[in-house]
């Protein structure tokens, strides 16, 4: 396992001043690759190369980020993911071989925040981890912002300030990338938003090829608040479903 305390420049970092973000991947010039787009970016990168020195360097280092890949020696990502996640919340970006729906799905339900099918462009992976560090300083200063009210649709409840929601008066877990797609949706309910229109927004990421991300993301979210409160729009995109007034 690589450990760098040291800033892309090679000077040392003021605690608090870079974001840190753990690699976790078992193939040595994938690692490099990342390693060195990320340093270029200003963040203070670590890697390890299978599942428990993922978990271990994770409680250790405390990092703002994880880039996961979930094929891993000792035991494979879904399980870091879960480890990491027990010990404290912190933005996942997974990393799969294959483009396999289940495996998307899996690893957003054990608390991943977005995915990317290798091979992917350094540049749209650093915009990504961009994205999902800028979502987290968001929802830190929602919740420290004076409560907005509760927005109710129905039987679904949206709380803005705790970002917490509820469907039947039931606490409902949605992962921060999920709430805020959820939030896109209810800001203009019945009305139909295109998947680029909610990549953009959710993702900040204008780029078509990332619609698939969005797909995903909507199943996700179906199977936590019910599949009829999203309705598909073939060839265009989603709208969030609400009863009749």
């Amino acid at each position: 396992m690589e450990q760098t305390h040291t800033s892309h420049n090679g000077t040392a970092a003021t605690p608090g001043a870079q974001r840190r973000v753990l690699v976790v991947e078992d193939d040595p010039t994938i690692v490099d690759a990342i390693a060195t787009r990320l340093r270029a970016e200003g963040f203070l990168v670590q890697t390890a190369g299978d599942g428990p020195a993922a978990v271990d360097t994770a409680e250790a280092w405390q990092p703002d980020l994880l880039i996961l890949d979930i094929m891993l020696p000792g035991f494979d990502g879904l399980e870091v993911c879960r480890r990491v996640q027990a010990q404290r919340p912190v933005p996942v970006l997974m990393l799969t071989a294959r483009d396999d729906e289940t495996d998307m799905l899996v690893g957003l339900g054990v608390g991943a925040d977005d995915y990317m099918t290798k091979p992917f462009s350094m540049r749209e992976l650093a915009a990504r981890v961009h994205v999902l560090l800028r979502r987290v300083e968001r929802a830190a200063l929602a919740a420290s912002t004076p409560r907005s009210g509760i927005l109710r649709l129905g039987e679904l409840e949206i709380d803005h300030a705790q970002r917490r929601v509820r469907v039947r008066s039931e606490d409902v877990h949605l992962t921060p990338t999920e709430f805020d797609l959820l939030v896109c949706l209810a800001n203009t309910p019945r009305a139909v938003l295109s998947r680029e229109q909610l990549l953009a927004e959710v993702w900040d990421w204008a780029d078509a090829s990332g619609t698939r991300t969005v797909d995903s993301h909507i199943k996700a979210l179906r199977r936590k608040i019910g599949a009829e409160r999203i309705r598909t729009v073939h060839g265009v995109g989603y709208a969030l479903e609400t009863p009749t007034p």
